[in-house]
């Protein structure tokens, strides 16, 4: 195995940078890394669906509106055995908080979807950050529990909107199959329209407090899982981690055995951002953590300022780019800048 060494010279040109940047280190890398195996110049995408073989699907709910069928959604769910997400607004936490207690005690999943469900397309980015982390605040507040996920008001989205969330260490949620519960349609529409959609890895997309969602879904439930279909959560469903997502918003896992995961070649990623690296302070012992958790397929068990720096180097490393040399490594044909100590960075 091939070492990566610097030379004092660079760590002096590193520590400048590092001296520089120390105020924002984490922007910086956060800003690095724009999707889990995505790159900046990419069209950012929330998650849609999800790439799997198994026949499980996730059934979502946004809700921000009134209370009128609370007991039905947990007595349709409950009998079809079925885990549901449901999105609520910080709002109907204010207006209902024993039916969102309720929802989290029957095992559902409870997720953030705004505090006042503004238009976010474009908002004020401090203006979505105190949105979301209020809304947050009070689903903790009742369910004990941070929600991880989020769902836009009207499906709105930007690349401001998904780089904020995913810097407050939440994923944006889409859907793949829209019921169209709230223009009203009828019970037989709404279960035509979302039967023919589903497929392994679907989200389907209704809400609360609709006579016809409440009609509909008792069939809709009881089809799917006579096809096989089982019901997860939306947290269940997705990959933390290790993935991609395509330009119709599926999320695919990464296939580690298409990765050259060797330590010279992720070593020879990481060289790419020694910068990044001295500016976040990260030492020795952290960079050898990440290449473990990079090998081992468990970025999200590293310290979260640590993951998108990990997931950063395993994109490079899926989509196969060119790894330059980094100039004083021990394979650069510069020997001159060789020379004097230097410090060698490898995993344990």
């Amino acid at each position: 195995m091939r070492a990566i060494t610097l030379t004092k010279k660079q760590l002096k040109r590193v520590g400048a940078v590092a001296a520089a940047a120390a105020a924002t280190a984490a922007v910086v890398i956060t800003a690095v890394v724009t999707s889990a195996g995505g790159r900046a110049d990419q069209r950012r995408l929330p998650i849609y669906c999800v790439e799997c073989e198994e026949k499980k699907v996730a059934v979502t709910f946004d809700v921000a509106w009134e209370n009128s069928n609370t007991s039905a959604l947990i007595e349709i769910l409950e009998r079809s055995g079925a885990k549901a997400t449901f999105f609520v607004t910080g709002d109907w936490c204010d207006r209902y908080p024993d039916d969102v207690k309720a929802f989290y005690d029957a095992g559902h999943s409870i997720e953030n979807h705004s505090d006042q469900h503004p238009h976010v397309e474009g908002i004020n980015i401090n203006d979505l950050i105190n949105d979301t982390k209020e809304c947050s605040r009070k689903i903790k507040m009742i369910t004990g529990e941070e929600p991880t996920l989020y769902r836009a008001p009207y499906g709105e989205f930007d690349d401001n909107l998904l780089t904020t969330i995913e810097g407050l260490g939440m994923k944006t949620i889409q859907w793949d199959v829209d019921s169209v519960d709230w223009k009203k349609p009828s019970p037989d529409d709404i279960k035509k329209k979302v039967l023919k959609n589903v497929k392994n890895g679907s989200i389907l997309l209704f809400h609360n407090d609709l006579e016809n969602t409440t009609a509909a879904l008792p069939e809709i439930l009881s089809t799917l899982k006579s096809q096989g279909y089982s019901f997860v959560t939306v947290d269940e469903l997705i990959y933390k981690d290790n993935y991609t997502i395509d330009a119709a918003g599926k999320q695919i896992p990464v296939s580690k055995s298409a990765i050259d995961l060797s330590d010279e070649n992720i070593q020879q990623v990481m060289a790419q951002y020694s910068d990044v690296i001295a500016a976040a302070g990260i030492t020795e012992a952290q960079i050898a953590e990440a290449v473990s958790a990079i090998r081992n397929n468990k970025i999200d068990s590293l310290p979260a300022e640590l993951q998108p720096f990990a997931m950063e180097v395993l994109a490079r490393l899926t989509n196969g780019a060119d790894v330059p040399d980094l100039p004083g490594s021990s394979n650069s044909s510069n020997s001159a800048d060789n020379s004097g100590s230097s410090v060698v960075i490898q995993p344990k």
